[in-house]
């Protein structure tokens, strides 16, 4: 995906967010429930991490090069 303005990743960086969170909580309904599908689980948390790698690389296209 490519963005063209601070704008556009700040959006898209709070679209992540809430679907992180959204994941965080279908993760700790499943885990309520007794027996859950540890795949899903396992899966669900593979999607969360990829979301936080996202948005890390997301943050370090707003934060400008320091040349030290």
């Amino acid at each position: 995906m490519d963005f063209q303005t601070e704008e556009q990743i700040q959006h898209r960086m709070e679209e992540l967010r809430l679907e992180h969170r959204d994941l965080d909580d279908v993760i700790a309904r499943l885990l309520e429930e007794a027996p859950f599908d540890q795949l899903q689980v396992q899966r669900l948390k593979k999607r969360k991490l990829l979301l936080k790698d996202e948005m890390a690389r997301l943050e370090a296209m707003l934060i400008p090069d320091i040349i030290a």
